[in-house]
Formats: structure tokens, C-alpha cells, sequence
């Protein structure tokens, strides 16, 4: 139980007496940060949530999207940081387990799963090997066996994440807007639990969630069961079709708990229920572990009297134990009993509303000092550095990661992971282009910019595919709150994605909060991932093969912003500069512009520019291609820089267009129309990688040396160390 003192004496000023052990059970789970947002709730208020395709309906776990013709997609994002530290096979794969569920509580089917990971240095640290390679392992074990793809995401590596991990999890659903679940209930319902047996796991997961992470409490980590997830889904989608179902919700954080409270205070109704009627893996299990147990694969459905036969009956067909645990009561109390002896009778007002905090906020002192731009030691040989770089963690092909996940079962998946953006069909011959951003280096020098960053790389991601953007879902992850400097920086990088959702309008459907990310050895970079929804009418930008005399065309201007890029830290060690920052017009006006010509069918590829700078970009448009090209650093739009600068600044709002010869003209024209900063900088052709400026070779690799050192490396030192 970890309430605070203060808010013991306010939970006691609220109910006017002495609350049960139970109640304080109930009230710590509903009320630790993890559940409650206590810190963050109040600002996150800032953030847009409405917009013409928004669906709001009281009760949803997910965010809504009307994509058009009836059909409406899902998504929602979570993470299982503290849990996939101490377990990563367990912890990683229960995250998927949970956000799936938050996908099938609002009444569609989940159809993808994307991750974002963060571990600490796997090239000097083997616990961050054994974390990674467990944690991938989970998700796609997980994820493999409920049939869903995995078909997206990003993986990053820092010191600051040194012996800990950050396991985000993010899916889609789809479904007919009409089948959506429209969370009602009325007096003499019947709440049913359905779904795995409650036992001993992840008792106080949520608690254990919301503190530094200082020892291993391997009692609060969950046990997965993909095999009876999967049946629930399809238990869950039968009921739905039958309406049997008035109301569902997910037994995530805070197991009953939270579910039956949450669910009472939203619809404004009362619970009671019978610890006796769960059924439990274990016995002698007392009223306290059950409320908040967070045993998986669990969920909790309202139901008539007259509908519960039909739905047992679907239980029964898939195997799936489930219990009447309660009824809907007028009022609002939930009221938890043990036969006929009373554990809890508490206001679900009370439970579901913890107290919110105003948490301090102080400029860090270390931005006052870190490092400003500097001279650093020349590069004397730019081939080599090339090769470092495409062989570093950061930046490496992730195909050890993605390869390990079924990707195209289902058969909705178009763009495969590996590139810009993931593509899927849907059912109304429109395409969901999906992908989740982050980059801590970037938002530890400077939290709003940095933050701004993700979000527009994560556009520029799914806009190369030919979207555009409908919606976004946030992750913010931060150390410990009650440090001011810690805080600060969580809400300038909140302030800094409201200002780019608003004037984009591109509303937050949906997110998450994690803080407390710390270990002994201090806090973590402020971490914001950010997720990114796009919609295509008709065809997404499939890339046909790059071909001989095709033309590289760069849009946008590259600017003298190295600060937190891979080549400052990676090959520099340095850490500070400064960071890369969005103009909005700019953004837009290039944005707009790709969209366009992506629409017209003039380019055959779009890459954006970001880790790595225009270098590893263009190194990655020809490793994928299999195919040279001969790059020109005079031709490349911006501010007169040295070449190491053109060649690795991490300058947003930039796009690498492929284009054929035929075709130039015509894309000419409508760049200088939009008024972009554009320039054609190469051709490709040859087995050759060139870069060159003037009458000086920087570059000269050949494609097929570059392109094993990226796609093995990764695999090597996971495997090798």
C-alpha cells in the first residue's frame, strides 16, 4: 500500500471515518500515479482531443477514428517499463496483452501492434543485451501467437537507460462504427468477469509502477497467456455481435479495482459485488489480493439478466471461465463483500478522482551548463566514419527485431516494417498508415524542440507514404515527478506537442503517462514517443525498385543543428549543440507538397531525413534498393556548413524524393510553384555509394559492403555481444 499521508487524511476527510484495509487497497491502486495521473492530469488538458473524425463516447480505453463508410479504426498506447526491467520476456509481453484489450473494450478488433523500445548501451553492457533480446522475444512470441502483426515501431539504445528498459506498446483496431461498444448501464445488470483466473500476480503492479524502480518486486509482474487472449477476442466480437454486451473495460492497472470503479463513476452508477464469486488460480486468496490483483487476460462486461444465458453459452464454446461477480446498484458506492460480510463500501467518486497535485516546475540546471557548439576533431576519413555509423545500434538495419515478428498474417499489411511507415488495408479500399517517433538525445538537450521533433518526424514518416495525418497518440516518460527539474522538462515537452497538434490539427486520441522512470544510477532522458495515424484515399506510395539515371532530389534546408545527433554522440562523444527546430510553416508547406506529388504519381520514392542526417539517408534509399548513387554536397539547399554538418545535421522538415529522369520537370515545376527549398543532388546507378564536393570524394562505398555491415550488425552484438 503506498498512499501518501497527506492523502490518507484527505481519503479520510472524504468518507468521514476510518477506511478498511480493503478500502486502503482500493484507494492506493486507484490512486497511485500509474492509475490516477495525479501529476500530469491537469495539463494534459491542453492537448486538442477533438476534431471532425474523433469519436468520443464515455468509458473508451481506446481513441476513435472515423475513417469513412461506416468503419471506424481504434488505437491506444501503453507501456510496461518498470515490469519489463525486472521480467523483460513476462513484462514485455503482457504490455502487448493489455493494449490489445484496450482495443477490443471499445467493441473492435485489434489488426496491428507496433513497439517502441528503449534499452541501455548494448555494445559495453551485456544486462541491456539480455533485456533486449528477452523483451523481443515476449512481444513477438505474444503477438505471434494471437495472430495480430507486429508491423512497426523503433528501438533506441542510451546510457540513460542502464539496467532499466521503456516497453511501449501501441495497437490498432478496425470495426463497423455501428458495432462500437455504447457504455451504458442500468440498475440490476449483472457484472460479469470473464477471462483468466485472478491469482497472485501483479499484485500491486500499479504501486510498483509508480516509484523509482529500486528493487526487483517480481510478485508485481504479470504472467502472460496469449492462448486465452486469443480466445477472448474472438469471445469478446461474438458477444458484441449478439449485443450482449452494455458496457466493457480491460482489467489493466489496478486489476477490480480500478475497472469497477472507474466503470461506476463514468456511467454514474453503483457496484456490488462478491470477492467469494472470482473465480481464482489460487486458493485462500483474501478480499484485499483479489481487488487488486493484475492477473491478465481479464475482462469485465456489464450485462441484462436476460443476456447472460446466451453469454455464458459463448464462454462455454471458447472455453472461457466466467464469473457474476455483481450487480449494477443505484447510487454510487462500490460495495465489496465476502458472502454477506462488508469489505469496502466506498464512493466510486472518491476512488476514481484522486486528489491532483501542482507540482513544481524549475528550468534544469544542466541546460544552463551543457556544452554549446564547439570545434570538434576533424574527420580524416568520411568512409569510415559512414561505415561506423551504419553499423551502430541507433542506426543499424532493425530486421533482427522485425524479422522475428509474423508481420503479414492477416493479409492486410502493404508496407512492411523497414521502412518509412506501416501500411494496412482496409476494408473500405482506404489505407491506415501508422508509426511511432522518438528521440531522447534530441528532447534531453532541449524537451520542447526535441519533443516538436518526434511528432513532425513521425508525420514526415507516414506522410512519405503518401498519408495524411488524422490523429496522434503520446507517450510521455520521464523520471520522478516530485523533482522539479524533472517536471519542468515533462511540460515544456507537453506544451511543445499541443502547439504542433493544434496547428497541424492533427487531435491526440489518446496516450499515456509514465513517470518514475529512474534507477539508482538517476533519471532517464525525457522520452515523449509519439505515435502517428495517417489516412490514403485510394493507393499508398508502393516504392517500385530505384533504377539506373533515376534522380535524388532533397527538399528542405539543411541547417547547422548537430545537437543530440548520432554523429555528435556516436562518433563524437559530445553531448550538447543545438537541437534541430520545426518551422511550422516550413514544415507544412514541405508536407503539402510530397503529399501532392506523391498524389500525382510523379515520384517513385519518399525517404525522410532523420537519424543520421541526409548521409544515412541516402545510404539507406541505396541499400534498400541495392543501387548506387553519386550525391553532390554543393548542390544541398541551406546554410554554407562544413561537410561533416550537410552531411550528418538532423534539420527537420526534410524529404529524399526519387524521381525519374522523364519525370523531373514536371516535379520541378510544382516545387517551385509551392515555393519549397528543393535541389537535385545525385543520380543513382552503379554499385557505389559516392559523396563528393567539389572535385573531392568524402564517400566511396560500395553498396554491397555498406549494406552487410547494416543489416548484420545489430544481430552480431545481440547474439556475440
Amino acid at each position: 500500500m503506498s498512499l501518501e499521508p497527506q492523502e490518507i487524511v484527505d481519503l479520510k476527510s472524504k468518507i468521514g471515518r476510518e477506511p478498511t484495509s480493503t478500502e486502503l487497497q482500493i484507494v492506493a491502486a486507484e490512486w497511485s500515479e500509474h492509475c490516477s495521473y495525479k501529476s500530469s492530469k491537469k495539463h494534459l488538458k491542453m492537448l486538442p482531443m477533438t476534431g471532425p473524425l474523433v469519436i468520443s463516447e464515455k468509458g473508451y480505453d481506446s481513441g476513435v477514428l472515423d475513417v469513412g463508410d461506416g468503419y471506424v479504426i481504434t488505437a491506444h498506447i501503453e507501456s510496461h517499463n518498470h515490469p519489463s526491467a525486472v521480467e523483460p520476456y513476462g513484462g514485455a509481453a503482457t504490455g502487448v496483452g493489455g493494449v490489445i484489450r484496450d482495443i477490443l473494450s471499445a467493441g473492435t478488433r485489434p489488426i496491428a501492434i507496433f513497439d517502441g523500445l528503449r534499452f541501455g548501451n548494448i555494445e559495453k553492457d551485456p544486462q541491456a543485451r539480455w533485456l533486449f533480446k528477452n523483451a523481443v522475444t515476449g512481444i513477438a512470441d505474444y503477438g505471434n501467437c494471437l495472430g495480430i502483426p507486429t508491423i512497426g515501431g523503433e528501438v533506441e539504445f542510451d546510457e540513460c537507460y542502464s539496467n532499466y528498459a521503456l516497453v511501449d506498446v501501441a495497437a490498432v483496431g478496425f470495426g463497423k462504427k455501428e458495432n462500437l461498444i455504447k457504455n451504458h448501464a442500468n440498475k440490476g445488470d449483472l457484472v460479469v468477469l470473464m477471462g483468466g483466473a485472478t491469482g497472485r500476480d501483479g499484485i500491486g503492479g500499479s504501486q510498483f509502477a509508480s516509484d523509482s524502480l529500486e528493487s526487483e518486486n517480481r510478485s508485481a509482474v504479470q504472467i502472460p497467456d496469449p492462448f486465452i487472449e486469443k480466445l477472448i477476442i474472438e469471445a469478446i466480437l461474438e458477444a458484441r455481435n449478439h449485443h450482449l454486451i452494455k458496457a466493457l473495460k480491460d482489467l489493466g492497472g489496478g486489476g477490480l479495482s480500478c475497472a469497477l470503479s472507474e466503470t461506476a463513476d463514468t456511467l454514474g452508477i453503483g457496484i456490488e459485488m462478491d470477492v467469494d464469486k472470482v473465480h481464482t488460480r489460487e486458493p485462500g486468496m483474501d478480499p484485499d489480493e483479489i481487488m487488486i490483483s493484475e492477473s491478465q487476460e481479464r475482462m469485465l462486461i456489464i450485462t441484462s439478466k436476460q443476456k447472460l444465458k446466451k453469454l455464458q453459452e459463448i464462454c462455454k464454446k471458447f472455453r472461457i471461465a466466467c464469473s457474476v461477480i455483481g450487480h449494477v446498484t443505484s447510487g454510487n458506492l462500490l460495495h465489496v463483500k465476502k458472502g454477506n460480510k462488508t469489505f469496502a463500501n466506498i464512493s466510486t467518486e472518491i476512488v476514481a478522482n484522486a486528489p491532483l497535485l501542482d507540482r513544481t516546475s524549475k528550468k534544469p540546471a544542466y541546460l544552463e551548463t551543457i556544452q554549446k557548439e564547439k570545434k570538434l576533431r576533424p574527420i580524416s576519413n568520411f568512409s569510415k566514419t559512414m561505415m561506423a555509423l551504419i553499423s551502430s545500434p541507433n542506426i543499424a538495419s532493425k530486421i533482427w527485431v522485425y524479422g522475428q515478428y509474423d508481420h503479414e498474417v492477416g493479409i492486410r499489411t502493404v508496407v512492411k516494417p523497414g521502412q518509412d511507415a506501416s501500411v494496412l488495408r482496409l476494408d473500405n479500399g482506404k489505407f491506415l498508415s501508422v508509426k511511432i517517433d522518438g528521440n531522447p538525445k534530441h528532447c534531453y538537450i532541449n524537451p520542447r524542440e526535441g519533443a516538436i521533433g518526434c511528432f513532425e518526424e513521425a508525420c514526415r514518416n507516414v506522410v512519405c507514404t503518401g498519408a495524411r495525418p488524422i490523429g496522434m497518440l503520446d507517450h510521455l516518460q520521464f523520471g520522478n515527478p516530485e523533482n522539479p527539474e524533472i517536471f519542468w522538462t515533462f511540460l515544456e515537452s507537453l506544451k511543445g506537442i499541443t502547439d504542433f497538434a493544434k496547428y497541424f490539427k492533427i487531435p491526440c486520441i489518446g496516450g499515456k503517462v509514465s513517470l518514475y522512470n529512474e534507477t539508482p544510477a538517476g533519471p532517464i532522458k525525457p522520452t515523449p514517443l509519439i505515435g502517428v495515424l495517417g489516412l490514403i484515399d485510394k493507393n499508398s506510395l508502393i516504392s517500385p525498385k530505384v533504377e539506373d539515371e533515376d534522380c535524388l532530389i532533397i527538399i528542405g534546408d539543411t541547417k547547422n543543428e548537430l545537437g543530440g545527433s548520432e554523429y555528435y554522440e556516436y562518433i563524437h562523444h559530445f553531448v550538447g549543440g543545438n537541437c534541430p527546430i520545426v518551422d511550422f510553416k516550413e514544415s507544412k508547406r514541405n508536407m503539402e507538397t510530397v503529399l501532392h506529388v506523391i498524389k500525382k504519381g510523379i515520384i517513385k520514392n519518399a525517404h525522410d531525413c532523420s537519424k543520421g542526417g541526409l548521409a544515412v539517408g541516402a545510404f539507406e534509399l541505396c541499400m534498400t534498393n541495392q543501387i548506387g548513387c553519386q550525391i553532390s554536397l554543393d548542390k544541398v539547399p541551406g546554410e554554407k556548413l562544413d561537410s561533416d554538418k550537410i552531411l550528418f545535421s538532423e534539420s527537420h522538415s526534410r524529404y529524399l524524393l526519387v524521381v525519374e529522369k522523364k519525370n523531373f520537370q514536371k516535379l520541378e515545376t510544382i516545387l517551385q510553384k509551392n515555393k519549397v527549398s528543393y535541389r537535385m543532388i545525385g543520380k543513382f546507378g552503379g554499385n557505389k555509394i559516392q559523396f563528393n564536393r567539389g572535385k573531392k570524394s568524402l564517400i566511396d562505398l560500395s553498396v554491397d559492403k555498406a549494406q552487410k555491415a547494416w543489416i548484420n550488425s545489430l544481430r552480431e552484438l545481440v547474439l556475440n555481444g
